[in-house]
């Protein structure tokens, strides 16, 4: 079985995890590494001395025998790139979110598709050990009827000028809730504050509406004192507590919750009686494997078997389409925005 070919375009933060992934994997033969920065650039040659390296991302597109592409690049560049590559015959990896608008995102499932290629989107925190172990727990129905889905993720800075608040966090909780949970909301609100730079909201609130009394709230935010990446998912049985700052125990499952009973009574119709259940705190043993080495695992495999990935293009457009109706939410005071197009939500 030859390895499949592939490049990598960007090397800022997060291309070089990709590039080491890449690299260590059997089925990949890294071929070629793009990036503006000639100073990383070069860093990047000397780390891997056999691959090719440029600064012209076209070059790797008029390469014939390079198959697949990752492109980790601002936000805004993602949909231009991946069209062209599409357009070139290449297999696309795309880093998180997959494009800034719903349109360009179906633009590019509709040339994956037209192709026969594949595009697949970084969503990283669905391939974590702590996330995989949950989405057993949560399909097992240990956790009874779902509840609510709580989320926290703060930490001081980093602050960028290209996206806000709620497009460099928000794609993480967004992933995970649309991979753990697989149910559609009705309608998206949120309201957002710009204290740094004006038109950049650093802290935004996040609601998904659904058509039940299950409900998701987020919390994401650049200007806190302390790092927190916190998640709570309750059932009527169970609740699983996941804190991904935690070293050892990220995921706990709480034997806890109410339990109501009506009864009669003669000084009303009606009396709700309410008992509290403690049971047991169990945390399960996780995969500690990086989570990058099965993303590039399932792109490549994906590729290899013309399968659809995990973290489809579907997966980012469903992301995406949560993070632009949050934005208009934003601009409009926290108007709640509705989700009409329930198709956008149907699962193959």
């Amino acid at each position: 079985m030859s390895a499949t070919t592939i490049g990598v375009i960007g090397c800022g933060y997060w291309g070089p995890n990709l590039l080491r992934n890449f690299a260590e994997n059997e089925t990949a033969e890294l071929r070629w590494i793009c990036d503006l920065d000639e100073t990383r650039l070069t860093a990047m040659a000397r780390r891997y001395p056999s691959v090719r390296s440029t600064g012209d991302y076209r070059r790797l597109l008029a390469d014939p025998d390079l198959e697949a592409l990752a492109v980790v690049t601002p936000v805004a560049t993602h949909f231009q790139i991946a069209k062209e590559a599409l357009l070139a015959g290449k297999h696309v990896l795309v880093e998180k979110p997959l494009t800034t608008t719903v349109c360009e995102a179906e633009e590019l499932i509709d040339l994956a598709e037209r192709n026969g290629r594949t595009l697949m989107v970084d969503h990283t925190f669905v391939y974590t050990g702590a996330v995989r172990k949950m989405k057993e727990i949560v399909d097992s129905g240990d956790l009874g009827e779902l509840l609510y889905f709580d989320s926290v993720r703060i930490n001081l800075g980093l602050f960028q000028r290209d996206i806000n608040v709620l497009w460099d966090l928000a794609p993480h909780d967004l992933s995970i809730m649309d991979h753990l949970i697989e149910r559609h909301p009705d309608a998206v609100s949120a309201l957002g504050s710009c204290h740094i730079e004006r038109g950049i909201e650093n802290i935004a609130y996040l609601m998904l509406h659904f058509s039940d009394d299950f409900i998701a709230h987020f919390h994401f935010n650049w200007l806190a004192p302390a790092k927190i990446r916190r998640t709570l998912i309750a059932g009527t049985r169970k609740m699983i507590l996941y804190d991904d700052i935690e070293p050892t125990e990220k995921v706990r499952v709480y034997d806890k919750g109410v339990t109501t009973n009506r009864v009669s009574d003669r000084e009303a119709d009606y009396q709700t009686l309410v008992s509290y259940r403690t049971g047991d705190v169990w945390a399960p043993k996780l995969d500690a494997t990086e989570a990058l080495h099965y993303v590039v695992a399932e792109f490549l495999d994906s590729v290899r078997t013309s399968r659809r990935p995990l973290t489809d293009g579907a997966a980012g457009l469903r992301v995406v389409r949560l993070l632009e109706a949050a934005q208009r939410s934003i601009k409009n005071g926290g108007q709640r925005i509705p989700l009409t197009s329930l198709s956008l939500w149907e699962r193959e």
